[in-house]
């Protein structure tokens, strides 16, 4: 092979490699989609915001909190990378939201004061 026919190939790779992701989304990625989830990651991080703003989170219980909301996001992460979500890792998924839910409710309520 000369130079620059692996010039040419090299470059025919880089290229293909950018245009794959324009090429726009298809059903693998329209099912990949967790808009319920994301949703409720928002709202528990708005709530685990309010906590330490009034003072019902200590540093600790946000720092515990948020290790746990950056868990389910990896987890989330994880299980999309390895295709189309199934319907048992969605399940799991909102077990673990809700768990986390729970956390966040029973440390704004549980009298500890900043």
């Amino acid at each position: 092979m000369t130079r620059n026919s692996v010039r040419f190939f090299v470059g025919s790779l880089i290229a293909a490699a950018l245009l794959i992701p324009l090429v726009g989304p298809g059903k693998a990625q329209a099912q990949d989609r967790t808009p319920v989830l994301n949703q409720r990651q928002r709202n528990q991080q708005r709530r685990i915001r309010q906590g330490i703003k009034s003072g019902e989170l200590t540093r600790g219980e946000a720092r515990r909190l948020e290790a746990r909301e950056g868990r389910l996001e990896a987890n989330k992460l994880e299980d999309k990378a390895k295709g189309p979500l199934t319907p048992k890792e969605r399940a799991q998924l909102q077990r673990q939201a809700n768990r986390d839910s729970r956390a966040i409710y029973r440390l704004k309520h549980n009298n500890k004061v900043r």
